[in-house]
């Protein structure tokens, strides 16, 4: 019975294809964090960042920063989808 759940899931990659699968996205999660810590130091060159967050609890830097990373996040995803 709980084999027939994970049928569905065995046939998206298969078997010979998998080390391939799994370097590319390695390698794409890499240059997807590589990505965001340019952007996080970019934006603390723009921003006191951890001066507004940790010592003002500046709520509103906050969520700029957090949808600038979301926006990041849609750019690199859209990217590696082709």
């Amino acid at each position: 019975m709980l084999m027939n759940l994970f049928v569905p899931f065995a046939l998206v990659v298969k078997l010979d294809q998998l080390l391939e699968t799994l370097v590319t996205t390695l390698i794409f999660v890499f240059i997807g964090v590589v990505i965001f810590a340019v952007a996080y130091g970019l934006l603390g060159l723009v921003y006191p960042i951890k001066k507004e967050i940790e010592e003002d609890h500046n709520t509103a830097l906050g969520i700029v920063i957090g949808s600038i990373m979301i926006g990041i996040a849609l750019i690199v995803a859209a990217a590696i989808q082709g």
